[in-house]
């Protein structure tokens, strides 16, 4: 089993930033990778962005320029750093570590709100 625990969210205004952090903790070894997913009122949840563990990122297109994944493998932590905030990306954002067979893990989610 992982635990993936979330911090960093919060209410900032648009333009501003925001960092996300995501600490894993139990059997590392069993995911392949990490990422945020996020679901805002009403809508399906969608994927931010996914860092690999050999450092292989992938992002939305709706975030690319603006957020940036990053790890820190001796802390088993991801990281989100989120620039130029929308009102748009008012979410909860999810931790996500997907497991090297099926399925994956997810954490409790934190909430982040964009103010116009």
């Amino acid at each position: 089993q992982v635990q993936l625990v979330e911090s960093g969210g919060g209410l900032v205004q648009a333009g501003g930033s925001l960092r996300l952090s995501c600490a894993a903790s139990g059997s590392i070894s069993s995911i392949r990778a990490m990422g945020w997913y996020r679901q805002a009122p009403g809508k399906p949840r969608e994927l931010v962005a996914t860092i690999t563990n050999g450092g292989i990122t992938n992002y939305a297109d709706s975030v690319k320029g603006r957020f940036t994944i990053s790890r820190d493998n001796a802390k088993n932590t991801v990281y989100l750093q989120m620039n130029s905030l929308k009102p748009e990306d008012t979410a909860v954002y999810y931790c996500n570590a997907p497991k090297w067979g099926f399925g994956s893990y997810w954490g409790q989610g934190t909430q982040v709100s964009v103010s116009s």
